[in-house]
C-alpha cells in the first residue's frame, strides 16, 4: 500500500524498471539452459558438430538390434547437465548468503557491477560460438562461465529484492514477474528453434546476442531508476527513518543512568533478529522451490506422450507441455500478486497451501515418466500431465511471490533491505534443496 502523501509512480515507470531488472536477472541463465544442445554438440566429435541442427542433435541414444538403448554420448556430454547444475546451484547459494554481508558495498556497485560482469560473460560466449575449441577446454570454460553468471546473478537478485523491500509491497511483484517472463521467453525460443530446423551454431549465437541486448536494457533501466520521483521519495524516506532511529538511540542513551549495565533496547537488530521476524515467510519460500525444483524438470522432462505415436506432437510435447506451460503459468501466478494478495501475510492458510503442494510430487511420478523401474503409471493420458503442470506452475508463481512480497513487510523499513536479502538467500536455498531432492524423486520412479 502506498503511503499517503507519496508521489505517484507516473506511467508505472518504477514498476517497469523493476520488471526489466527482474527479466535481466534470469533471462541470461534461461537462455544458457535453453542452449544446452549447443553446448553438448561442442563436446562431441567435431566431424558432425558443425552441421548439427536442433532437430538432429536431440538424439543422443540409438536402439541396438536387440531393442536395448545404446548411449552414444561422450563422457563430457553425459556429465554436462549434472556438472552444470552443480556449478550453478553451489555459487548461487554461496553468494546469495554472502550478499547479506555485502550490504556495506554501495548498492549501485553491486547491481551495475553484476550486470556488467554478466554482460561480458555473454559477449565472450557469443564470440566463442565462432571459435573452434577442443571439447575438454570448452567444457572447462563453459563451467567457469556458469559459476560466474550464477555468482553475480545471486548478488544482483539479492540486491534487487533488498531495494524492492524499501518500496510498497507490490514492487516485489515486477521482479518475480520479470523472472517468470524470462523462462517463458526462453521456452518460446526453444520451440521456434525446433520448428525452424536452423543450424545450432546460428541459433546459439542469436540466443547470446539477445541476452546481451536484454542486459544492456536492464543497465539503462537501472541508470534511470534514481531519477524517478517515486523511487527518490521512498529512498529518502528510508534514510530519514534511519537518522531518526539513530537520534532515538542517542536520546535513550543520554537519558539512561551511567551506572546502568543493561543492554540498549534500541540496539540495531542483528541478522538473527530480523530472521526471527520473517522466518515463516523465509521457510515457506524455501519449501516452495524445494518442491518445484525437486520435480521440475528432473521428473517432468521424462514424461512421454501417449497419444503422439511418433507424429509432430511427440517432438513438441515436452517443449510445450513441460517448459512453455510451466514458465507461462508460473509467470501468470507471479503477475497476479500485483492485483491480489490473498491470503494475507499473517494468515496460516499461506503456509498450509504451500505444504499442500507436496501432492504434485507423487502425481508427476505416476504420470508416464520413461524409463521407469519401480512405480506403475496411473495417469496415462497427456491431459493429466497438462492439468497437473498448469496448477503446479501457477501455485508456485503465485504463492512464492506472496512470500517474497510479505517477508520485507514484516520488519521496519530500515531493516527491509536486509530482510529482502535473507528472503533471496532462502529462495536460493530452496533451489539447492530441490536440486538434491530431484535425484531422489527421479530415482524412485
Amino acid at each position: 500500500m502506498t503511503v499517503t502523501g507519496a508521489p505517484k509512480d507516473r506511467y508505472n515507470a518504477v514498476w517497469l524498471v523493476f520488471f526489466t531488472l527482474g527479466l535481466g536477472t534470469l533471462l541470461p541463465w534461461n537462455f544458457f539452459m535453453t542452449a544446452t544442445m549447443y553446448f553438448t554438440s561442442r563436446l562431441q566429435d567435431p566431424v558432425t558438430a558443425d552441421d548439427a541442427s536442433f532437430n538432429d542433435t536431440v538424439v543422443v541414444a540409438t536402439p541396438s538390434p536387440d531393442g536395448t538403448v545404446v548411449d552414444t554420448r561422450s563422457v563430457l556430454q553425459a556429465k554436462f547437465n549434472n556438472v552444470m547444475t552443480l556449478c550453478a546451484m553451489l555459487p548461487l547459494l554461496a553468494f546469495t548468503c554472502l550478499n547479506s554481508f555485502l550490504l556495506w558495498v554501495p548498492q549501485k556497485l553491486r547491481i551495475m557491477g553484476s550486470l556488467a560482469v554478466i554482460l561480458v560473460v555473454f559477449m565472450v560466449t557469443a564470440i566463442l560460438v565462432k571459435v573452434q575449441i577442443d571439447p575438454l577446454p570448452f567444457f572447462v570454460v563453459t563451467m567457469i562461465k556458469i559459476v560466474i553468471i550464477n555468482s553475480f546473478g545471486a548478488i544482483l537478485q539479492g540486491s534487487l529484492f533488498g531495494i524492492a523491500g524499501t518500496l510498497p509491497a507490490s514492487y516485489t511483484t515486477p521482479i518475480m514477474s520479470g523472472q517468470g517472463l524470462a523462462g517463458t521467453f526462453a521456452a518460446f525460443a526453444m520451440i521456434c528453434a525446433i520448428a525452424s530446423g536452423s543450424e545450432l551454431n546460428d541459433s546459439a549465437f542469436g540466443y547470446f546476442i539477445t541476452a546481451c541486448a536484454v542486459i544492456l536494457i536492464a543497465i539503462m533501466s537501472y541508470v534511470l531508476l534514481p531519477k524517478l520521483e517515486f523511487f527518490q521519495y521512498y529512498s529518502n524516506k528510508g534514510d530519514e527513518e534511519n537518522k531518526l532511529d539513530l537520534i532515538k538511540k542517542g536520546s535513550t542513551s543520554e537519558s539512561r543512568p551511567l551506572s546502568s549495565s543493561s543492554p540498549e533496547p534500541q540496539q540495531k537488530a542483528s541478522m538473527l533478529g530480523i530472521f526471527k521476524k520473517i522466518w515463516v515467510m523465509a521457510v515457506c519460500v524455501c519449501f516452495a522451490f524445494t518442491i518445484t525444483i525437486g520435480t521440475f524438470p528432473a521428473v517432468t522432462v521424462d514424461v512421454k506422450s501417449t497419444i503422439a505415436e511418433g507424429g509432430a506432437w511427440e517432438k513438441y510435447f515436452i517443449p510445450v507441455c513441460c517448459f512453455l506451460f510451466f514458465n507461462l503459468f508460473d509467470w501468470a501466478g507471479r503477475s497476479l500478486t500485483a492485483v491480489c494478495s490473498w491470503p494475507g501475510k499473517d494468515s496460516k492458510l499461506l503456509p498450509g497451501l504451500l505444504l499442500a503442494r507436496i501432492i504434485f510430487v507423487p502425481l508427476f511420478m505416476l504420470c508416464n515418466v520413461q524409463p521407469r523401474n519401480n512405480l506403475p503409471v496411473y495417469f496415462h493420458h497427456d491431459a493429466w500431465f497438462i492439468v497437473f503442470m498448469i496448477f503446479f506452475a501457477f501455485s508456485n508463481g503465485y504463492l512464492a511471490s506472496l512470500c517474497m512480497c510479505f517477508g520485507p513487510k514484516k520488519v521496519p523499513p530500515h531493516e527491509a533491505e536486509t530482510a529482502g536479502a535473507i528472503m533471496a538467500f532462502f529462495l536460493s536455498l530452496g533451489l539447492a534443496f530441490g536440486a538434491a531432492l530431484s535425484f531422489l524423486t527421479r530415482g524412485i520412479v
